[in-house]
């Protein structure tokens, strides 16, 4: 089947990039290039001084925001035949802080080797007041065949994202969510505290409840308790500092205190759900996370990678009531092979200790992004685990419209492409002892191929359709609305 989609595949024509460029990533540094007392010329090129860069567009976000990501500064030199190369580079950083729909950065010379830059914006829309109706089921094809589309699995209320406060790029997200399950939180992002923009802080306070809750696994798929009555209480309240040193290196450093109470019901129905004879957890938690992102798009890269690794300690002192240890790396590598063919790899592994823990806290595959496609509908428990991920691409169409008649500005700009792709994924997960109910797809390779459609458009929305076969012989359709990795 992957042969025939390849056949397919290299019939259709090259398409023009929306947002993408052919030009490499500049390696990873925030210091102003070496300086130059004179301006000598050879046959190749020159150098050239920066002398003013205006910025036009930014009615919110503040200059020096801008200015963070821009690799050049005014009085720098830079030899002529690598400014565009690095002005393409800097359109891209300034696209992925998600706060720009476009990005121009042009050159006007004022002489042979004086430069001004100017930077021409269009700001995305930063206020999202969007009511909550979506289903409470880890994605949509567990909904529609474990739970058969039962639309009281869906939760209501409202969802405030502000992004770009203040026009320093902080965000605030406040949800207050009913239905399925009771949630109130609060979160509020500064990137920068400092002059220099590379310490940065974040807030989260939440408040969860919920009368419907899964309570254990059953051949890999989660079973639930429906109550008039709050099953679980969890509270959450933590602080993250943030280091970013470099344009695409940052470090976290995370502390949280969680809490969470159960009804006596969730004990007897499973007696480990939060700890033998125990109706309250609580502890601390630390992390450490490191991220090094070179992707050209963060909202569907083409090209680049990044990495991402995390340490978590949940326990701190010997009064809490969890003791565990996490660590997780992740690698993800985007390849243009040109002619409108790409290809990606997506690889995460993840370790945990002790396995002798309290069921809601058990490791598994099968949420977010750490799903082998074939496998949605099932939950994948276990202290170690490895996913690796493969797609191969076509670029099949790509274009950007201008809106005129929007009276919103920000949402004029509607760029459209859509891709045909195949794809691979295996995985491996490691079972607890004494898991019986849940060993069907543990210590085993499990495995998936299919081939599918991407349709990607504003504000980072993509549209995944997938057909897909596994290795335990089932194959169906999968409908979702993320990237994939």
């Amino acid at each position: 089947m992957l042969v025939i989609l390849f056949v397919l595949l290299s019939f259709f024509a090259e398409a023009e990039p929306v947002q993408n460029s052919d030009a490499e990533l500049l390696p990873d540094s925030v210091k102003r290039p070496a300086s130059a007392r004179v301006a000598p010329m050879d046959s190749i090129g020159r150098f050239v001084r920066i002398n003013r860069i205006f910025i036009i567009g930014n009615r919110i976000t503040r200059d020096p925001i801008i200015l963070r990501e821009l690799t050049l500064k005014s009085g720098d030199f830079i030899y002529s035949t690598d400014l565009q190369h690095i002005l393409e580079t800097d359109k891209k950083k300034l696209i992925n802080t998600r706060l720009f729909n476009t990005v121009e950065i042009r050159t006007l010379e004022l002489e042979t080797d004086l430069v001004d830059l100017l930077i021409d914006l269009n700001e995305r829309w930063y206020t999202f007041p969007s009511p909550i109706f979506e289903l409470s089921d880890r994605n949509f094809n567990e909904w529609w065949q474990n739970y058969n589309h039962d639309f009281s699995r869906v939760n209501y209320g409202l969802r405030l994202y502000q992004y770009n406060m203040r026009g320093r790029n902080e965000t605030l997200r406040f949800i207050a969510q009913f239905g399925f399950s009771r949630r109130f939180g609060i979160t509020y992002r500064f990137p920068y505290i400092d002059k220099k923009q590379r310490h940065g802080l974040a807030v989260d306070f939440d408040f969860i409840e919920t009368k419907n809750l899964a309570y254990r696994t059953a051949d890999h798929k989660l079973e639930f308790l429906e109550s008039k009555d709050i099953l679980r209480t969890t509270r959450v309240g933590g602080l993250t500092y943030t280091y970013r040193p470099s344009f695409y290196e940052s470090h976290l450093v995370s502390l949280f205190y969680r809490s969470t109470n159960v009804r006596d019901t969730i004990e007897l129905l499973n007696p480990n759900y939060i700890g033998k004879e125990k109706d309250t957890q609580q502890y601390a938690s630390l992390t450490y996370q490191f991220n090094s992102d070179h992707r050209d798009y963060v909202g569907y890269p083409l090209r680049g990678y990044y990495l991402q690794a995390f340490l978590t300690k949940n326990g701190l002192t010997s009064s809490d009531d969890l003791n565990k240890f996490e660590v997780s790396g992740t690698f993800a590598s985007f390849i243009d092979l040109n002619k409108g063919f790409y290809l990606s790899n997506y690889t995460v592994g993840y370790w945990s200790s002790p396995d002798d823990l309290p069921y809601m806290n058990y490791g598994a595959l099968g949420y977010q992004k750490q799903i082998i496609r074939g496998y949605e509908v099932y939950v994948i428990e276990g202290p170690e685990y490895i996913l690796n991920k493969t797609t191969f691409k076509k670029k099949i169409f790509s274009r950007a419209y201008n809106w005129r008649a929007m009276p919103i500005p920000q949402f004029r700009h509607i760029p459209l492409a859509i891709y045909l792709k195949t794809y691979a994924d295996v995985g491996y997960v490691s079972n607890y002892p004494h898991y019986e109910i849940n060993s069907r797809l543990t210590n085993k390779l499990l495995s998936g191929v299919g081939m599918g459609i991407d349709i990607v458009g504003s504000y980072d929305m993509v549209l995944r359709f997938e057909y897909t076969y596994n290795a335990e012989g089932n194959r169906g359709f999968f409908f979702n609305l993320k990237k994939e990795f």
